[in-house]
């Protein structure tokens, strides 16, 4: 395979102009029937999209790009399993292969619709599950309606890693800033290694070792930010350099559903369901998660009193150090995300948080390339909630585990939750009424 890709990137380097249909084809194949099973795209994908980002293809392509390649291989996908129905088995492949739609179609039945949105992040599962979808007659628009926001989060987590990769190779960075970017790598991926391992293997100290982990990497992005410096110009380099007018207002967009009073209202209604439907230790867990999560991020502030950037055009004065967009987002959305875990594998738990951490990190993202946060301010907002999200989860079982939310409460939390959101961003936007001081 390393042969056919090297190949593969070789060609496109020579032909940059084919690049973009790369791009789209691969994204098409990685999520089409059959196809996305037998292709190794998404290797293929990491490596065109770190192509792209070495300034042949700007990041708001590519993702395009992903995303609609992705979204035409769900729609072919449904559409032939809409068509053929349970003959659709006998089709070259699955008639030699009946385990690869057999795991799909127990996964569909089980979760839904959530097992589009989930499943699009679990290798195996992800071109099958458009085609059972339509096997068994899920109306065209519901699904529609789910795989664009599936895609959409799909494109993101695959094709900006490598093209931020191919970014930084290509952009004259600080000399430390290599050496610092894989100490920190190591120590995030070692982490979460562990972390994983002990959750899937049922560990029953599993929650209390995320929490332990998460304080001690905040500990250490705490006392060692100074000697993280070049870490910090380097990354704030590369998303300063493709700041532009046309992304500005998406930016401001994202970052307004991390502000104070966006949080705090989503955070407040998703309480206040929680406690009205009786369900106690639910509201007790994502109470001391996110007003946790705030106040120790504002005592945390007062305490290092960290300068912000001096990217605008008037600098802020409030502290930087941790985000509260950071530690406000991720505490909110793990919140949300561990809740909809319960009473499911560890597997899908885990894909559950993963999916939690894609609108988290786009609002981490937008403060760096906003200049009001660097990031290791973003990063010591994350571990910080990671932590209160732990240890709450970690208190709120230690007698026993947290059940399911029952499917009538969903129905009110995701709707509540999207519109509170969705409409202080859409205002912060019309108006102008972005808070940066956070």
């Amino acid at each position: 395979m390393g042969s056919w890709l090297d190949g593969i990137t070789s060609w496109l380097s020579a032909n940059p102009s084919w690049l973009g249909a790369a791009v789209f084809l691969v994204s098409f194949l990685e999520c089409m029937a059959i196809a996305g099973i037998i292709v190794p795209g998404t290797v293929a994908l990491f490596a065109i999209a770190a192509l792209a980002g070495s300034g042949i293809l700007p990041l708001s392509e590519a993702l395009l790009l992903g995303f609609l390649g992705g979204l035409l291989g769900d729609f072919i996908s449904y559409f032939l399993g809409r068509r053929f129905h349970q003959n659709i088995r006998r089709l070259p492949g699955l008639r030699h292969h009946p385990e690869w739609i057999a795991g799909a179609e127990t996964y569909f039945q089980r979760y839904g619709i959530a097992s589009l949105l989930v499943g699009r992040f679990i290798g195996p599962l992800r071109p099958m599950l458009p085609m059972v979808a339509g096997m068994c007659d899920m109306p065209f628009v519901r699904f529609a309606a789910v795989s664009v926001i599936a895609a959409a989060g799909w494109s993101v987590a695959y094709i900006l890693p490598g093209w931020a990769t191919g970014a930084a190779f290509r952009l004259p960075l600080p000399e430390g800033f290599w050496p610092e970017a894989g100490v920190v790598a190591a120590a995030l991926a070692v982490s979460l290694g562990v972390a994983i391992h002990a959750s899937v293997q049922g560990k029953p100290y599993a929650i209390r070792l995320i929490a332990v982990l998460s304080l001690i990497l905040l500990t250490a992005v705490f006392l060692g930010w100074p000697y993280l410096a070049h870490l910090d110009q380097g990354v704030m380099t590369l998303v300063q350099e493709h700041r532009s007018a046309a992304a500005e207002n998406f930016v401001v967009l994202v970052t307004g559903l991390g502000d104070f009073r966006t949080q705090f209202c989503a955070a407040a209604v998703l309480l206040l369901i929680l406690m009205a439907t009786r369900q106690w230790r639910h509201a007790i867990f994502a109470c001391s998660t996110t007003l946790g999560a705030a106040i120790l991020n504002q005592t945390m502030k007062n305490t290092f009193a960290r300068a912000r950037p001096e990217v605008l055009a008037e600098p802020l004065v409030t502290y930087s150090m941790p985000s509260g967009h950071a530690s406000a987002s991720f505490a909110l959305f793990m919140t949300l995300a561990v809740l909809a875990g319960r009473g499911q594998p560890a597997r899908l738990r885990l894909t559950w948080l993963a999916l939690g951490v894609i609108p988290a990190a786009s609002i981490c993202v937008s403060r760096v390339y906003l200049g009001v946060h660097w990031p290791t301010d973003v990063l010591a907002g994350m571990l910080l909630a990671f932590f209160t999200c732990a240890t709450s989860l970690a208190f709120v079982q230690n007698k026993q585990s947290l059940p399911a939310l029952p499917l009538r409460v969903w129905w009110l939390i995701l709707p509540a939750i999207v519109l509170v959101l969705g409409g202080f961003a859409a205002h912060s936007l019309t108006h102008g009424l972005v808070r940066y001081e956070y």
